[in-house]
């Protein structure tokens, strides 16, 4: 497979946010988001076998590994290295952009689907049948940009009535949109969903690599 980097920091985005964890970043997306902040993943990497993969990974000694990209699910040899990971004892999530099927996905592990807002110039790129195949342990994250966003994602959310068992997760675009005003939005509609930061971009900055 082709792997961008591979490190180990503290997961700064979803429930799991806080925790030390090690990242297996892979190469290439499908999609162009306005607000992507892993550009340099679309190109470039280096090929791996599973096996390299591993031991890399086991050298930090870190039981929680997410998997994310670019776009981890555009490459078929990733399935094999998530059941590994998996059989050999470790907690993963995939952060996957929502535009590819996740049915393949081994259940064991945690899917992090991003729902695309207007604001990412994606929408239409979506693959909704994806919702109702998400379970307890997943988890929906919406990037949001601006008050249009928010509208949209609030009504998605009444529309398409989510798993109960499946947090959602608002997070405001780093730099563009102010977590203060989507509190409030939050606030003013009582709404069903968690206001999520990236705290590794509090942490180190917003644009250094591999943390």
């Amino acid at each position: 497979m082709k792997v961008h980097e591979i490190f180990h920091s503290i997961q700064g985005e979803s429930t799991r946010a806080g925790y030390p964890c090690t990242f297996v970043r892979l190469s290439e997306c499908n999609l162009r988001c306005g607000y992507c902040d892993t550009t340099y993943a679309f190109h470039d990497g280096r090929e791996m076998t599973q096996e390299a993969v591993m031991q890399e990974v086991l050298r930090f000694g870190c039981r929680f590994v997410t998997i994310t990209g670019g776009e981890p699910l555009l490459q078929d040899e990733v399935h094999p290295l998530i059941a590994r990971l998996l059989d050999e004892g470790f907690d993963v999530q995939i952060e996957t952009s929502g535009a590819i099927d996740i049915s393949p996905v081994d259940r064991r592990a945690r899917v992090i689907l991003d729902v695309k807002t207007p604001g990412s110039g994606m929408t239409d790129r979506m693959d909704w049948g994806n919702i109702p195949k998400l379970r307890a342990g997943d988890e929906v994250k919406f990037v949001l940009t601006d008050r249009e966003d928010y509208i949209w994602a609030r009504e998605t959310i009444r529309r398409l009535k989510f798993p109960p068992a499946v947090p959602l997760l608002l997070s405001p675009a780093h730099g563009v949109l102010e977590p203060r005003d989507l509190a409030e939005w939050m606030k003013q509609d009582h709404l069903e969903a968690r206001l999520h930061l990236q705290i590794h971009k509090y942490i180190w900055g917003a644009d250094r690599r591999g943390v």
